[in-house]
């Protein structure tokens, strides 16, 4: 393993960091927990069933959309991971509030606002809000990123719905540089008290009646957040005890990789088999912090297995959907929904996703990501990246690798 004297080689890149080298993986690990989040939307309003016939078999994979949203805790631990990460090399130091502050606001306010300017819009010219007072509270929740603790901002705004996730990272984003340093110090202190809030105050919403506006709060992720940070300091672990892995090694790394697949596909498909709305609810609690064991084992398993699971998960293509994976995850719902509101693709009946219409099922869906692609790959470098280099001064000749750990975890 070199640091320097590297080239990129085919789609294959590799960077002077030598820790960029590794955590790529997680640039195809982030493309596919977004895609089935966003599966999971599209299929809300397609109902196009993954079931495929291959000879005599019967390939059913209807329980990845239907638990899509679950994916979400995955963008999360990733946030965890990369938030925690470059303050587990030795001699770093700990986390500077404003600094820390300052390069997440400029990473998302600017996209975030764009979207809610564009769905408050959308809202006013459909009449939604009945009166200017709701819309005024609706929209200063969502500003203030405290859209997720209240109702009316919640389940009952009409402004873009995926928006709730910014509300709880933000949330953290005020608490890391104070519990990040409280990690450094103490680490299995630290992150023990987290898991025990998690599984205190999931314990205690629990015995609600309705628990909808309870289930995704900041303290329901606490677990999800330690185990992204006891998974970066993991990965620093092995990136300086690791010379250059053996091929048994990389075997070990690989099948711990798919040992965390494996719970993370358990998990959701008990999770599809859950009867009534409530109790999807009490699931998406109950199983979290087994999905999280998942997300943790998956994560470090791929930055140290096979070379072809490297590849595959850390090529130029995989970062460059990384790269504009929260412009996606921000407009693939209202692009999903409008689309759908404006009669595109034409249908032969009414409902034809009722109907199950193949031939507008197949091109429905296929716009649906194709249009939120363009659309995002469009507001991430016409407007998104030119606006965050003049408000951090960057230069345009920052390397490929830059703010790579500073990506937030939803988006």
């Amino acid at each position: 393993m070199q640091q320097a004297g590297l080239k990129n080689s085919g789609l294959i890149r590799f960077t002077r960091d030598i820790d960029s080298r590794y955590l790529d993986v997680l640039d195809g690990f982030r493309v596919c927990l977004m895609f089935v989040v966003s599966w999971f939307h599209i299929w809300q309003q397609s109902w196009l069933m993954p079931i495929f016939f291959m000879g005599g078999t019967v390939v059913n994979l209807d329980f990845i959309p239907r638990t899509g949203y679950m994916m979400v805790d995955g963008l999360i631990f990733l946030s965890g991971l990369l938030m925690m990460f470059p303050f587990t090399k030795a001699g770093a130091g700990a986390p500077a509030a404003w600094p820390f502050y300052k390069k997440r606001l400029i990473r998302i306010v600017p996209g975030y606002l764009l979207v809610v300017a564009v769905s408050l819009a959308d809202a006013l010219s459909k009449g939604a809000y009945r009166n200017t007072w709701e819309m005024i509270r609706d929209l200063l929740a969502h500003l203030t990123f405290t859209h997720s603790l209240f109702p009316f901002s919640y389940t009952g705004s009409p402004l873009n719905g995926v928006l709730w996730t910014l509300s709880v990272e933000v949330q953290f984003y005020l608490l890391f540089p104070l519990v990040g340093r409280l990690y450094q110090k103490h680490p299995a202190w630290t992150a023990g008290c987290m898991g025990a809030l998690a599984f205190l105050y999931r314990a205690y919403v629990g015995r609600f009646q309705d628990t909808s506006l309870y289930i995704n709060q900041l303290p329901a992720f606490l677990d999800i957040y330690a185990l992204g940070f006891f998974s970066a300091t993991v990965i620093r672990a092995m990136l300086t005890r690791l010379r250059g892995e053996t091929w048994a090694e990389k075997c070990f790394f690989s099948g711990l990789a798919a040992v965390g697949c494996l719970l993370i596909v358990r998990s959701m498909q008990a999770q599809a088999a859950s009867p009534s709305i409530e109790a999807i609810r009490l699931g998406q609690m109950d199983r979290r912090f087994v999905l999280g064991v998942g997300f943790s084992l998956m994560s470090v398993g791929l930055c140290f297995s096979l070379p072809a699971l490297r590849f595959l998960f850390g090529n130029r293509v995989m970062a460059f959907l990384s790269s504009v994976s929260y412009a996606f995850y921000m407009w693939h719902q209202m692009v999903t929904l409008h689309l759908k509101e404006w009669g595109i693709p034409p249908s032969k009946s009414v409902q034809p996703w009722m109907d199950g219409e193949l031939s507008w099922q197949w091109p429905y869906v296929l716009l649906c990501f194709g249009i939120s692609l363009l659309i995002s790959i469009a507001v991430t470098y016409l407007f998104e990246r030119p606006l965050q280099r003049r408000l951090s001064g960057a230069s345009r000749s920052a390397g490929p690798s830059a703010g790579r750990s500073g990506r937030p975890g939803p988006a």
